[in-house]
């Protein structure tokens, strides 16, 4: 008797809510398929962050990312996965100015990536617009603390909670997202015992970066921890030295070709 293969099925936005106060979530960015393809394995979700804008393209800050910028890398992020929900970040001016016009831009960046769900940054200011999505059919991942879309009217990329008294604030902007329908919050660039006390509070999961190990997950920038960047977040921990091993492999390849050592009889065809 033959039997099938079990179909690899993708985890849902319900599966990660659900996770609240179980397992910790794992996640990582991720840009492109062959990539997310090694990722896949591991997560639960895959991010698609408009953080691609500093990493691949060399921009100063997210601002600059457009949309179909955005529609691209997701497009192969969802080809080369099968198994972790896909969540693309939403760049900056596609949701602010309404709740219709990130209806319609948030569509257009599910129908057309394939994505599980969409992540915009902001806390209470968002609510209506995340309540609204939701109740569209459209699943959101917020994002507060350190929003780097606001990296300019916050004064650059500075940690979030120093001073206790902004605290109350960014408990408001947390329990007002989970509120409006969020699935799941990103907590970023905040002091630990806010993060911590924010992931006692809300009834939805939180995703750390930079923020506390008590959050129900955690992610990173898949290159920060790869080291592939030449500078690198104090919260960010480095698993791997790739950008040496690249360029060590680079330069041994330039003296082959210079010195006639490469191709050799076993990469020429007879």
């Amino acid at each position: 008797m033959s039997t099938q293969t079990e179909k690899v099925r993708r985890l849902t936005v319900p599966q990660i809510r659900n996770r609240k106060g179980g397992d910790p979530i794992v996640s990582l960015t991720s840009y492109h398929a062959h990539t997310a393809a090694i990722v896949d394995r591991y997560a639960d979700f895959i991010l698609v962050g408009d953080s691609l804008g500093m990493v691949m393209h060399g921009m100063e800050s997210t601002v600059g990312v457009p949309m179909d910028l955005m529609i691209m890398h997701g497009k192969a992020v969802v080809r080369g996965t099968k198994k972790a929900l896909i969540v693309v970040d939403m760049p900056f001016g596609t949701y602010e100015e309404s709740p219709n016009v990130a209806f319609r831009n948030a569509a257009t960046v599910m129908k057309e990536t394939g994505c599980g769900a969409v992540k915009l940054e902001g806390g209470a200011r968002m609510a209506e617009t995340i309540h609204f999505l939701v109740e569209r059919g459209i699943p959101v991942m917020a994002h507060t603390g350190l929003t780097p879309q606001s990296s300019h009217v916050m004064g650059g990329f500075k940690t979030q909670g120093r001073d206790e008294a902004t605290w109350d604030a960014h408990r408001a902007d947390a329990r007002a997202v989970a509120e409006a329908g969020a699935f799941a919050v990103v907590l970023e660039g905040m002091v630990e015992p806010l993060a911590a006390q924010i992931t006692k509070e809300v009834a939805i999961p939180t995703i750390g970066i930079g923020a506390s190990a008590d959050c129900d997950g955690q992610i990173l920038v898949l290159e920060d921890m790869l080291g592939l960047n030449p500078w690198t977040p104090k919260f960010v921990k480095v698993y791997g030295q790739l950008g040496p091993m690249i360029e060590d492999s680079v330069k041994r390849y330039a003296e082959d070709v210079k010195a006639r050592a490469f191709p050799t009889e076993d990469e020429v065809y007879r």
